[in-house]
């Protein structure tokens, strides 16, 4: 090996290493501190996030690329699988899910980080789309939250509540019956949860209001009402989703704001939305909301793909370009933290598991094939190997220095 690529490559392998332990030392960093008078720590809030164990099939990746001298590669897969993300529970038993969570929360508290929850076992689940599944009914899927109630137990934790779960409702897919019944007991299952999880110590739920391409503000907001947003933390933007920071932010303040006059007897009719001039929807918040920022409902957002913005499909190609289903060159958004800057945003996270596929994206065609990438796309969940390296690659801000 020519002496230059010795030393190319062993530059990049200290600065996976460094990567590595930068990664892991936010992962684990203590949130507590001594008082001074005595031995024992005066207990705070997690102060960083958790990160669960890897994919396994994105570790036989990172050794993959390393068989094959691809070290600059193997060192983003690798710090991208240690960077702090969601645990994502569906299906199970009560008895399985309240162990699995118990036994994340506990690993969690042990490192002193707050471990992400996303929940994703309403009935009817995306609409028997690439995702299908869930509870069978309401008694089974209340049963299933008690379990997860119980593995949470006193321990901190976020809870990510049924990704899609409000923004795709039955009515929204033609799955549901002239009466809205599916509809209905879908508002009554999270806010069964709400009431459920909410209330315990050390746990903050956050109800889905999908994104600032799909519903508007007039639109969400009363979903949200209705599902019981009143006692939850607050609402989650963006999940598995590509919308930039900037836009959800401002997508974000809205919501937040017309909660916040709805809760004061406000029409949300009357809401500006994410279609209005800034400087219109600034004046009417000015006017018509007054509650503080620490009083009004607050967000998280998924900045685990965006770091490229959403993916504009070519004209006139596609019947359905599924444009949130595995879009070409995308790229990892900013890194997961507590500490966003904006007074109603509790957090940025990596709540979708970045590398793992959202399904089987035909765009409107016979398939089997992705027609932008030339090849069938793994099933839902699965490790997309491809995809990850586009993630990696093209990561804003990067994911490693250069």
């Amino acid at each position: 090996m020519p002496a230059r690529v010795r030393a190319r490559t062993a530059r990049t392998l200290v600065t996976a290493a460094t990567a590595t332990a930068a990664l892991a030392a936010v992962a684990v960093a203590p949130a507590h501190a001594t008082t001074g008078h005595g031995t024992n720590p005066a207990p705070r809030p997690p102060a960083a996030l958790y990160t669960p164990p890897a994919n396994a099939d994105g570790n036989r990746q990172i050794l993959d690329l390393l068989r094959h001298g691809q070290f600059q590669d193997a060192a983003g897969v690798l710090a991208m699988t240690l960077t702090p993300q969601a645990v994502w529970y569906g299906d199970g038993t009560p008895a399985q899910v309240e162990s699995s969570v118990h036994k994340t929360v506990t690993d969690a508290a042990r490192r002193h980080a707050l471990p992400v929850l996303a929940l994703y076992n309403i009935p009817g689940r995306d609409c028997a789309q690439y995702s299908a599944g869930g509870a069978a009914n309401t008694a089974e899927y209340e049963a299933w939250i008690d379990a997860v109630k119980r593995g949470i137990g006193a321990q901190p934790a976020t809870v990510i509540l049924e990704p899609d779960s409000l923004a795709l409702l039955p009515s929204d897919c033609g799955a549901d019956d002239a009466q809205g019944t599916l509809t209905a007991a879908r508002y009554d299952e999270i806010h069964y949860a709400v009431e459920a999880l909410e209330p315990q110590a050390g746990t903050k739920v956050y109800l889905d209001a999908g994104h600032s391409g799909w519903h508007n503000v007039n639109d969400i907001v009363p979903r949200l009402v209705e599902a019981g947003v009143g006692d939850a933390t607050g609402f989650y933007l963006n999940i598995s989703n590509y919308r930039s920071d900037s836009e959800l932010a401002w997508y974000g303040k809205l919501i937040s704001s017309c909660l916040a006059y709805a809760a004061g007897g406000g029409d949300t009719a009357a809401c500006p939305n994410q279609y209005w001039p800034v400087n219109d929807a600034q004046t009417w918040l000015t006017a018509n909301v007054h509650t503080a920022p620490s009083a009004m409902k607050h967000f998280v957002t998924d900045t685990s793909r965006n770091g490229q913005g959403p993916w504009t499909p070519p004209s006139g190609v596609y019947t359905d370009a599924q444009d949130w289903c595995n879009p070409p060159g995308r790229g990892l958004g900013a890194r997961p933290t507590l500490n966003t800057g904006d007074p109603l945003a509790d957090a940025k996270l990596w709540v979708k598991i970045p590398g793992e596929s959202d399904g089987q994206c035909t765009r409107g065609t016979a398939g089997p094939n992705d027609p932008e990438r030339g090849y069938a796309d793994p099933a839902a969940g699965a490790w997309f190997t491809q995809q990850a390296l586009e993630l990696v690659r093209r990561a804003n801000p990067p994911l490693l220095p250069h």
